[in-house]
C-alpha cells in the first residue's frame, strides 16, 4: 500500500514537471516566432498576435477545465489535455501561411489550460496550512517559459526553426505517457456527481472572484505577455543575436516560475494579503523605471547648448526585470492562496475563471505591446501599460483591504469577507 506521503510528493512532482512541458510549449511562438517573423514579413501587431495565439485558447479553456477537474478529476483531465496538444505542436513544423501558424497556435494553446487543472489537483492532496507551499512548487512549472528561451534558440541556431517543434511534441507526449503512470488519483476529491456546472458557476457571482482576476491580470497576464515580449525587445532595444537576447530575457521569465513556490511559502506564513500588497508596491517603482523612454534634451547655459541622455543601459534594464520577475512570482502565488482560503471547495472553479482572466490578458498584452510600439514608435509603451494596470490594482486593493488591516504597521488582521 502507497502511503499518502508519497502520493502527494508523486502528484507534487509529476504535476510540476507536466506543467514546465506544457508551459514551454505555450511559450513556443515567444523564440519561433521570430524567423517567421522575418519569413513572413509580418508587421509588430501582427508579430504580437502570433505570440499571443496560443496565449487566447489557453485562457479561455481554463474555466471550462477547472470545472472539468472538480467534476472527474485532475488526473484524468491533465492526461487528456497533454495527449491533445501532441499533434498541433508538430504540425507547426509543416505550416507555411501565416493563418496556418495561427490556426496551429490556437490549438498548441491547450497546453496553457493546464493550470487550472494541475493547480486543483494538487492543492486538493494537501493539508489547508500547506496549500499555498504546493501550490507555490506546481506554479514553478512558468519556469518552462524560460526553459523555452535557454532551448530553443539554439535548436533554430543549429537545424532551423522547424526542428523546434519535434522536439516539444515528443517531449509532451514523454511527459504525459509518465504523468498517467506516476501519478495517483482520489474520489474525494471531486465535488458531488449531482452537483452540476451551473451550481458551480454560482461562485462567479461573488466579487471577491472579480478582485483576484484584476491581481492576477498583472501578475500572470503580465508575466505572459513580457515573456512572449523580451526576446524580441532585447533584439530590437539593444541589437543583440537572437541566443544572447533569450538568455537575457529568461532573467525575467525563469525567477517569474521558480520562485512562485518561495510565494507559496511566504503566503501561508505571512498571508495572502500581506504578500501581494508589497508585490503591486515593488510592480509599481520597476514599471515606472522601465517605462521612462530613451530621452535626449538639451539644456540652454551661459557656455551654450548642452545636451543629455536618460536612458536605461542592458544592465540596469534587466535587474529591473529580474525584480519584476521575483516580485510577479510572489504575486502569483498569493492570489492562489486567496483562493484555497476562500474557497476550498471550489478550487476548480475560481482558479478557472481567475487563470482565464489572467491568461486573456496575457494574450491581449502582446497584441497592444505590438499596436502601441506601431502607434508611437516608444519601445517602452509596453511598460507604461503595465504600469496602468498595476495603478488599478493598487486602488482596488487599497479601497477594499488595504484601509481595514494594519499591513503598513506589520500586523495584519483578517480582511472582512464580505468586502469585495
Amino acid at each position: 500500500m502507497v502511503s499518502r506521503r508519497h502520493q502527494q510528493l508523486s502528484v507534487l512532482v509529476l504535476s510540476t514537471a507536466a506543467f514546465t512541458v506544457c508551459f514551454s510549449a505555450w511559450m513556443l511562438f515567444a523564440v519561433i516566432g521570430i524567423p517567421i517573423k522575418a519569413l513572413l514579413s509580418l508587421n509588430e501587431t501582427q508579430f504580437g498576435l502570433l505570440a499571443a495565439m496560443p496565449v487566447l485558447s489557453g485562457a479561455l479553456v481554463r474555466l471550462p477545465l477547472g470545472l472539468m477537474t472538480d467534476k472527474f478529476g485532475g488526473r484524468l483531465v491533465f492526461f487528456m489535455l497533454m495527449l491533445s496538444t501532441v499533434a498541433p505542436i508538430y504540425l507547426i513544423t509543416h505550416a507555411t501561411a501565416y493563418w496556418q501558424f495561427l490556426l496551429a497556435g490556437l490549438f498548441v494553446g491547450l497546453a496553457g489550460g493546464s493550470f487550472s487543472v494541475g493547480v486543483a489537483y494538487c492543492a486538493r492532496w494537501f493539508e489547508r496550512d500547506r496549500q499555498g507551499f504546493a501550490m507555490g512548487v506546481f506554479g514553478a512549472g512558468n519556469s518552462g517559459a524560460a526553459l523555452t528561451k535557454f532551448i530553443a534558440p539554439g535548436l533554430v541556431v543549429a537545424f532551423g526553426w522547424q526542428v523546434v517543434p519535434q522536439v516539444y511534441a515528443a517531449a509532451m507526449l514523454v511527459t504525459a505517457l509518465a504523468f498517467w503512470f506516476f501519478t495517483y488519483d482520489d474520489p474525494e476529491h471531486r465535488v458531488h456527481s449531482g452537483v452540476g456546472f451551473r451550481e458551480q458557476l454560482r461562485v462567479l457571482k461573488d466579487p471577491r472572484v472579480w478582485k483576484y482576476c484584476q491581481y492576477y491580470s498583472i501578475v500572470f497576464g503580465g508575466y505572459v505577455g513580457l515573456a512572449l515580449w523580451m526576446t524580441k525587445y532585447y533584439v530590437a532595444e539593444f541589437g543583440l543575436g537572437l541566443e544572447v537576447a533569450a538568455l537575457l530575457a529568461a532573467c525575467f521569465s525563469l525567477p517569474g516560475g521558480v520562485l512562485r513556490a518561495a510565494g507559496g511559502w511566504l503566503s501561508d506564513r505571512y498571508g495572502a494579503h500581506k504578500v501581494t500588497w508589497w508585490v503591486m508596491w515593488v510592480s509599481w517603482v520597476c514599471l515606472f523605471l522601465l517605462s521612462y523612454p530613451h530621452t535626449e534634451f538639451t539644456i540652454r547655459t551661459v557656455d551654450g547648448p548642452k545636451t543629455f541622455e536618460v536612458h536605461l543601459n542592458i544592465w540596469v534594464f534587466t535587474a529591473l526585470m529580474f525584480t519584476v520577475g521575483v516580485a510577479w512570482a510572489f504575486g502569483k502565488a498569493s492570489v492562489f492562496k486567496y483562493i484555497a482560503n476562500e474557497f476550498p471547495r471550489d478550487i476548480g472553479a475560481v482558479s478557472g475563471i481567475v487563470g482565464l482572466v489572467g491568461g486573456m490578458g496575457g494574450f491581449l498584452l502582446p497584441i497592444m505591446f505590438g499596436a502601441l510600439l506601431d502607434l508611437t514608435g516608444v519601445r517602452s509603451s509596453a511598460f507604461m501599460l503595465l504600469y496602468g494596470v498595476t495603478w488599478v490594482s493598487l486602488i482596488w486593493m487599497y479601497l477594499t483591504e488595504v484601509r481595514r488591516t494594519e499591513v503598513l504597521e506589520g500586523h495584519e488582521v483578517a480582511v472582512q469577507s464580505a468586502q469585495a
